[in-house]
């Protein structure tokens, strides 16, 4: 199957599911059909903030109008973010949409984690992941964290780079999660944290969701 990808929301989440997409065709020995379409981050977290629904999802199905004029039988919105508005973009979407709150809220029921710790925008967090993890409970940063995570993470997505300063406050939250909240992992509730920690350098035991999300794509597109 062709997979569409909405992405640009932010530049280093559409990178890593590019990159891994291909790694994993590669790996098979399969030929990629895929296409990009370009959403703006700034608009994006413009209408999450202010939950803007109905803007988010219009901008969703004309690019994904796009997609089916490209050939593509699947529509991936490759942002986390950019998944609160998803089910209504789901009732109209001209594509089949692989949802990553699904995807991953079956992965999670298998790890058999009861709290996990959640990184990402501040919507996300305190939304607990969209309310869409059924088996576990999800802990926000508290205090002074929630803040520094949201603004720490709108910054980095915004340009595709990390720098120290954001590294720390995202240390810093995971710490307090793990040590004083009673997390067992910490869920990467932003595609862009990819560029904070991987199952290689996380020195705990995390929940990659835009790993899953790739994953499930490139199952669907398989079969």
């Amino acid at each position: 199957m062709h997979i569409g990808l909405i992405g640009g929301i932010g530049p280093a989440a559409t990178d890593y599911y590019y990159r891994t997409i291909i790694s994993a065709y590669a790996e098979r020995q399969v030929d990629l059909e895929l296409t990009i379409v370009h959403a703006d981050a700034p608009t994006l977290l413009g209408n999450l903030a202010a939950d803007n629904v109905q803007q988010q999802v219009d901008i969703y199905q004309k690019l994904t109008e796009r997609l089916v004029a490209a050939g593509a039988g699947c529509a991936v919105v490759t942002s986390i973010g950019g998944h609160f508005c998803i089910e209504p973009f789901k009732q109209v979407s001209p594509l089949p949409v692989i949802n990553m709150i699904e995807e991953t809220n079956e992965v999670v029921e298998k790890m058999g984690y009861r709290r996990i710790g959640i990184l990402g925008t501040r919507t996300v967090m305190e939304t607990k992941f969209y309310g869409g993890i059924t088996s576990a409970a999800i802990i926000q940063p508290v205090g002074d964290h929630l803040g520094a995570v949201h603004d720490a993470y709108v910054a980095m997505a915004a340009i595709g780079e990390v720098n120290d300063r954001q590294r720390t406050v995202f240390d810093e939250a995971c710490e307090d999660l793990l040590q004083n909240q009673g997390a067992e992992a910490i869920m990467l509730g932003g595609t862009d944290l990819a560029l904070v920690y991987n199952e290689e350098n996380a020195e705990f035991p995390i929940i990659d969701c835009a790993k899953i999300h790739c994953d499930a794509v490139v199952e669907r597109a398989m079969r």
